[in-house]
């Protein structure tokens, strides 16, 4: 997984094949067929690996005690920390959005990221009744993710500065905007 993860991050699906992978390994492709049917598998398990103990801390920050605003402001903090320190993580997420394969989408929503997400939508709930809980849902992460999607360009645009690209300094702006945003401010 350890060498799946950064060559499906780089290349995209399409991109790496079962050699490529069995080479970066240093195994024999019969070998890593007799561990994965095939591509899908072992690109799924990878997914499932790479979000796999991340699920926990971000299911375990929306579950805990406390106001919905302190409940929100875990949560940023921690899929905010999630999102700067794997950027392979991250490009594999970017890139599926991209390829849009609606079979891996299904069973990555279905795998990977369902339990993190219905807690999302649960302090969505709490926060704004009156609003659509899975767009808030949505619109929280999405905060978050485009941050670290802008990045490359943000340092060119007027006001940019290094700054904005700590992890720290991020989860506080999303956090205010958003207690700003349903009242809880």
């Amino acid at each position: 997984m350890e060498k799946a993860i950064p060559q499906f991050a780089n290349a995209g699906y399409a991109g790496v094949s079962m050699r490529d992978i069995a080479g970066a390994v240093g195994i024999t492709q019969a070998a890593l067929y007799h561990h994965y049917a095939d591509k899908q598998s072992l690109y799924l398990a990878a997914m499932g690996h790479a979000f796999s103990d991340k699920a926990v801390g971000i299911t375990e920050a929306l579950q805990s005690k406390g106001t919905p605003t302190e409940r929100l402001e875990r949560f940023i903090s921690s899929f905010t920390r999630l999102m700067a320190s794997d950027p392979d993580f991250r490009a594999l997420l970017q890139r599926e959005l991209l390829d849009g394969d609606e079979s891996r989408l299904q069973l990555l929503a279905e795998q990977a990221f369902l339990e993190p997400f219905q807690a999302m939508t649960e302090l969505a709930r709490d926060l704004a009744p009156d609003c659509d809980a899975h767009l808030v849902a949505i619109s929280m992460a999405g905060l978050v993710l485009f941050h670290f999607e802008t990045a490359p360009v943000r340092q060119f645009l007027p006001g940019g500065t290094k700054r904005h690209n700590d992890p720290k300094v991020v989860a506080k702006h999303v956090t205010q905007l958003l207690s700003r945003a349903f009242g809880t401010a």
